[in-house]
């Protein structure tokens, strides 16, 4: 019972049909199942019920959708989709669809929409200095990047090498390391070491941001200039030295361009927000009661 309307099991049922095969195919453990089960229900009967509130204040608002409404935006939705009469139909019938449920489900989308249009929307400001705080707490997205364009030299080790070929190796990368700090470079190094152990001369290994690299080779890139090049690194592959090709800058988004995008980012967080606490209040004002 929702105020003086009724939600059937008839209309719960049709509701949590679906989901239930879902459920099942996911093949969790009986228990793990029953409570998920219980969980879509509990949910599926909560929408029922914010339903048919949002139905109570439409009647209360007398807020109407005409025909003609219905039809120009099925016509709209036909037109961005290239789709013919025929092919609209078809759509519908492969999500299990008649043209005629269709129309209904869309009616009553409209109608909340107007609501939350009366109720909510218009009553949302979103000044300049939300779009500000927001753009100064989201530096991730609007900030500027830097790309660090690496080449590499390696020497190899194995999985599980002993301590000898370790000293070793970690011996020949520090005088390849010499020879780089005396001005050679990493071309001729590479060339001069290619014979000792498996030393190879990566080449080019590609842009990178420093969080897209492992931590140890981000410490000893970051800060770095392009022509500069890193002491030796000890790393799941071997002992590596990268040499700095390029430092770019990738300049982020200023406030006047993210504006826009930030103003719709904050207005339907805001809408999704106030929306419920609308819809908790109704509950709070209505006598809602389940019979078990």
């Amino acid at each position: 019972m929702v105020g003086d309307d009724i939600i059937t099991l008839v209309e719960m049922n049709s509701s949590y049909t679906p989901y239930v095969e879902k459920v099942k195919s996911l093949g969790y453990p009986e228990d793990k199942e029953r409570e998920m089960l219980f969980k879509v229900w509990e949910d599926m009967l909560n929408q029922l019920v914010d339903k048919k509130l949002t139905d109570m204040e439409i009647k209360k608002y007398n807020i109407e959708v005409s025909d003609e409404e219905i039809q120009k935006t099925i016509e709209r939705i036909k037109e961005a989709n290239f789709f013919t009469d025929e092919d609209f139909r078809k759509e519908l019938a492969k999500d299990g669809l008649t043209f005629d449920a269709y129309q209904k489900s869309l009616k009553d989308q409209m109608l909340r929409t107007k609501l939350v249009n009366q109720e909510i929307k218009s009553k949302i400001v979103i000044t300049n200095d939300d779009i500000r705080a927001y753009y100064d707490s989201h530096t991730e997205e609007y900030g500027g990047k830097i790309k660090y364009h690496l080449r590499n030299i390696i020497l190899k080790t194995p999985p599980m090498p002993d301590e000898m070929l370790m000293r070793t190796a970690a011996k020949i990368m520090n005088e390849v390391l010499i020879d780089l700090n005396k001005g050679e470079s990493f071309e001729e190094v590479g060339k001069k070491y290619k014979e000792e152990l498996s030393i190879i001369d990566g080449g080019d290994v590609g842009a990178f941001e420093l969080d897209e690299l492992s931590s140890e080779i981000g410490e000893a890139v970051k800060g770095l200039k392009a022509g500069e090049f890193t002491s030796v690194i000890k790393t799941d592959m071997g002992y590596q030295i990268f040499f700095i090709k390029d430092v770019e800058n990738i300049h982020g988004t200023s406030l006047e361009d993210a504006s826009d995008e930030i103003e719709r980012k904050i207005y339907n967080k805001t809408i999704e927000k106030r929306f419920q606490l609308w819809v908790d209040e109704l509950r709070e004002k209505t006598n809602i009661k389940i019979l078990k």
